[in-house]
């Protein structure tokens, strides 16, 4: 669908170039004298790239509509991973350069949110909670415990987490899926 490039928000899609361009920024520019212009921040969903672009303010621009749906992990095949729809039962695969570095917190069975345009996944958002165990944790030095120091910690998924230092193997903790970081001791 057509669109003027002075309507473009941050968190649009559209198509430029051939290519899946997510809306960074966008900012309306009227110069004292000239054409005013919408200059535009995008980033390639394809392979992350940042682009700045001008459009004059009547020119159009291909917004792309995203599809958002809940979809389950199955299993991972080698570089692919294997989800399925929840309403529909159908399988897709998704490579692993869209799930990126989270990819190694899918558990099975874990509900993502996953975007896709014409039936193609685009992006795949993981829960920002995990729940993970700690298989390896150095031990508590004697007198760190007054300062509020952390210890690193193997978790089951082999992921490297700094941890408090009353946290020791065996312990269920909380994960935040977006940058690797502690949050709680599990509740269960």
């Amino acid at each position: 669908m057509k669109v003027n490039a002075n309507t473009l928000r941050a968190g649009h899609v559209i198509e430029h170039n051939g290519h899946l361009c997510a809306v960074i920024r966008a900012e309306n520019i009227q110069p004292g004298k000239g054409t005013p212009v919408t200059q535009v921040d995008l980033r390639r969903l394809s392979d992350g790239v940042k682009v700045t672009e001008r459009f004059r303010t009547q020119e159009t621009v291909e917004r792309a509509y995203i599809d958002e749906r809940d979809f389950q992990y199955l299993f991972q095949d080698g570089d692919n991973y294997t989800f399925m729809d929840i309403e529909t039962y159908d399988q897709i695969s998704v490579a692993k350069d869209i799930i990126g570095d989270p990819a190694v917190f899918l558990q099975d069975g874990m509900k993502v949110s996953m975007k896709t345009h014409e039936g193609k996944p685009v992006s795949v958002a993981l829960p920002q909670k995990v729940i993970l165990e700690v298989v390896e944790a150095d031990p508590v030095v004697k007198g760190q415990t007054a300062a509020s120091s952390y210890k690193p910690a193997i978790m089951s998924n082999g992921v490297r987490v700094m941890v408090p230092p009353f946290i020791t193997a065996g312990t269920k903790i909380v994960v935040n899926t977006e940058d690797s970081s502690y949050l709680e001791r599990a509740k269960d």
